[in-house]
């Protein structure tokens, strides 16, 4: 009986240690140089210089002249959003475009934040950085970095940034948020050299806020944002108080995962399945396989030769804007693909949507945004960040809409330390510009529990 009891717990110390090693992994990530040429010798320059968004007459004159000599092509008859942008559709955005459409007076309302670029391992990086205003006495503000995806900006965050630095109930956080722009996208300098992946971003915006005197913070993302965000508690979980997303696609495929896809439409509640997890997951082929496929051409191209379809964007405004409003549209709403218009104006304003649009052409960035595809994905689905979990405090907004589903039995599988997990009432993918007041009242209710200002 003895011996039996020693090896039992022999075999528990082992397996306690194995389980203390894994939790105490951290990722790692060297310093880069992704500037020009060698890295110098020296100190970085690190300097924080503010920017301001600028235009001039000659680039709109440029912008009108490549809109008027646009070559249309009709769409098939009721084809609708199923073959991708339609043809009058995109005619009326473009004449709104050319006509009507400010590019000054936008630029105006992106400048109503404040703006800022720093250098970091040779690249200037950019961000919006919004302090509140009237913070009470007494009180501090809860720094919160938020990242966003691909086709969309720093703007995404326009509409959030006052429910956060601004609350209108006194029990609410006051946040200072700031907004970088990943490198490559908008008006963030584009790496020059090979292999920057969501872990460099991750390790840059880390050291961007410690750079503004935070020690500790919070991070919230959606797309590859939610992927960064990921990556930065996963590099530095002492820094990352905690980790607040909108998407959350499944990370490898464990026991708990397959099991859950083979029975759990015959067995919901066996694996804490709702209504709408078995809606998104099942028929399993026709929704995991089939709706991704018809889905992620885009993401196929731009894993394997971004420059080549990039060269194209980057000369017609009109190409450009097909490209990208058509995924404002699909992953809003699924639904969407059905109407001429692709919804979009039921969501959005074409002011918002074409101000997105301009700072991928007037900062050149489409064919570097799309590269972030390749520098990830070309380094295999196996990467040490994919296998890692997270530590950190984690709060998903989990949208009905969202291109990807998972369920909070697969999201725990990943985030270990899950605090929250919402299923939200209504929006897709970009979150933070549809559903502003809900992504807020969401980080808000998040932040509080982490903060021990809230019960769970």
């Amino acid at each position: 009986m003895y011996k039996e009891l020693a090896v039992a717990l022999g075999l528990g110390a082992v397996v306690a240690l194995v389980f203390l090693k894994k939790r105490k992994r951290v990722l790692k990530a060297q310093d880069g140089w992704w500037g020009v040429g060698a890295c110098p010798q020296g100190p970085e320059d690190d300097s924080i210089r503010p920017f301001k968004v600028e235009t001039t007459s000659e680039e709109i004159e440029d912008l009108h002249h490549r809109l008027d000599q646009t070559r249309s092509f009709p769409s098939l008859e009721d084809s609708q959003f199923h073959y991708g942008f339609n043809s009058r559709y995109l005619e009326k955005v473009v004449s709104y475009w050319r006509n009507d459409f400010n590019w000054r007076k936008q630029v105006d309302k992106l400048n109503k934040y404040p703006h800022f670029k720093t250098r970091i391992e040779g690249i200037d990086i950019h961000y919006v950085h919004v302090k509140p205003k009237n913070l009470a006495e007494g009180t501090h503000a809860v720094p919160l970095m938020m990242v966003h995806g691909w086709p969309g900006s720093f703007y995404e965050f326009y509409g959030i940034i006052p429910l956060l630095t601004e609350p209108s109930s006194p029990d609410d956080i006051t946040f200072e948020v700031i907004c970088p722009s990943i490198p490559g996208y908008g008006f963030s300098e584009a790496p020059r050299k090979k292999g920057f992946d969501t872990v460099c971003a991750a390790h840059i915006f880390n050291k961007l806020m410690k750079r503004l005197g935070f020690n500790q913070y919070y991070v919230q993302g959606g797309d590859w944002g939610s992927v960064i965000t990921t990556n930065m508690a996963q590099l530095d979980p002492k820094a990352v108080k905690g980790l607040h997303i909108n998407f959350a696609p499944p990370g490898q495929a464990g026991l708990f995962v397959m099991l859950s896809i083979l029975f759990g439409r015959r067995f919901p509640k066996l694996f804490g399945f709702t209504e709408h997890d078995v809606k998104r997951l099942f028929p399993t082929i026709e929704k995991l396989v089939v709706d991704t496929l018809r889905e992620s051409g885009y993401m196929h191209i731009q894993s394997t030769k971004p420059d080549t379809v990039g060269r194209g964007l980057n000369d017609s405004p009109v190409g450009l804007a097909s490209y990208i409003l058509e995924k404002f549209s699909t992953w809003t709403d699924p639904e969407f693909k059905n109407l001429e218009d692709g919804g979009l104006e039921r969501k959005y304003s074409l002011d918002d949507l074409l101000t997105n649009v301009m700072i991928y052409w007037t900062s050149r960035c489409i064919i570097s945004s799309m590269r972030f595809y390749k520098e990830t994905f070309g380094k295999g689905l196996n990467q040490p960040h994919a296998k890692l979990p997270v530590y950190v405090p984690t709060g998903v907004a989990s949208f009905p809409n969202e291109v990807v589903h998972s369920p909070k039995l697969w999201v725990t599988q990943k985030y270990h330390k899950l605090k929250t997990y919402t299923p939200m009432a209504r929006g897709g993918h970009f979150a933070a510009m549809e559903e502003p007041q809900l992504l807020a009242e969401d980080v808000q209710n998040f932040v509080k529990i982490v903060e021990k200002r809230k019960k769970k």
